[in-house]
């Protein structure tokens, strides 16, 4: 599995595939403090139409200047169970930084 490029969140609707896996979310600058370091990084989703997932993220979060980005060449088994494999994205980001992504606000 590889993440394609970042792209702006808006464009999530016409750039994610229509199809099982996970995405990510980062702001575009700076990064957040956590409580073991800094990252970019604010959220992880999934989806059985991973497109649909980023969509409704995005339009729940209308005018932010973030980016995404979508997971391809997912396993069988990895396409099976994208909410599996968004907890284990999500449990490696708390061991590294000593909590989840959290939004900025």
């Amino acid at each position: 599995m590889r993440f394609v490029p970042w792209y702006a969140l808006a464009d999530a609707a016409e750039r994610a595939p229509a199809s099982p896996g996970m995405f990510q979310v980062r702001v575009r600058a700076g990064l957040i403090d956590y409580p073991r370091g800094k990252s970019a990084m604010i959220h992880y989703g999934f989806g059985e139409d991973v497109r649909a997932a980023a969509a409704a993220f995005s339009a729940a979060h209308p005018g932010v200047d973030w980016l995404c980005r979508h997971a391809e060449d997912i396993s069988p088994r990895e396409i099976g169970d994208p909410e599996a494999l968004c907890r284990r994205y999500i449990e490696q980001f708390r061991a590294r930084f000593g909590a989840p992504p959290t939004l900025p606000g």
